[in-house]
């Protein structure tokens, strides 16, 4: 209950989270995706959508804590892998807590740029570069990481981060303003 106060807390300080309305699901364009029961609209920058994601209120509440927002919201383009709020809930107990805590903003900054990439990589990209990879193909992370990915079937992309812990794309291409979320199952560790 604490974690989800925080989280809304965060949500409300990032111009919270707007309903949709009927009028606005009528002005869905072709490239508008469903995210957390939200329509995630192309024309939006990346903390304008996700904060309408009922599926990443502790994303976007970490992304605050670590002072990113100016930086999700520029011009870009930024991959972003969204780790959803089930995916921060499988960590160990009072992991998150512990994060968004002043005194550890560089640990989580570490954590979160960890799951973002420098560029406009869709899936059709990151299959290719997998392709040319022979089966895996290495991205580098703006933490100076990497993450490999690879497919797990014909058209399931998966990433593993570099303690070996592997993460499923559940959803493909949402096309932001300023460049591309693909929300995933797990929290990726540097």
């Amino acid at each position: 209950m604490k974690k989800q106060l925080l989280s809304l807390a965060f949500v409300a300080l990032l111009g919270g989270a707007s309903a949709t309305t009927a009028s606005a699901q009528a002005k869905m364009t072709p490239n508008t995706v469903m995210v957390g029961g939200m329509a995630m609209y192309p024309n939006k920058n990346i903390v304008e959508n996700a904060v309408n994601s009922k599926d990443h209120t502790t994303l976007v509440a970490a992304v605050k804590a670590a002072g990113l927002v100016e930086t999700l919201q520029s011009k870009g383009p930024f991959t972003v892998f969204a780790p959803t709020n089930a995916a921060f809930n499988a960590l160990p107990a009072g992991t998150v807590e512990n994060l968004v805590k002043p005194e550890n903003k560089a640990t989580l900054t570490k954590i979160l740029t960890y799951h973002v990439v420098a560029g406009n990589m869709t899936a059709e990209k990151i299959m290719a570069a997998i392709k040319a990879g022979k089966g895996t193909a290495t991205l580098k992370t703006v933490s100076g990481g990497t993450l490999t990915a690879m497919m797990n079937g014909p058209k399931n992309i998966v990433l593993k981060d570099e303690k070996g812990n592997v993460s499923s794309i559940s959803t493909y291409d949402v096309m932001q303003s300023n460049g591309v979320i693909h929300v995933i199952d797990k929290v990726l560790m540097p």
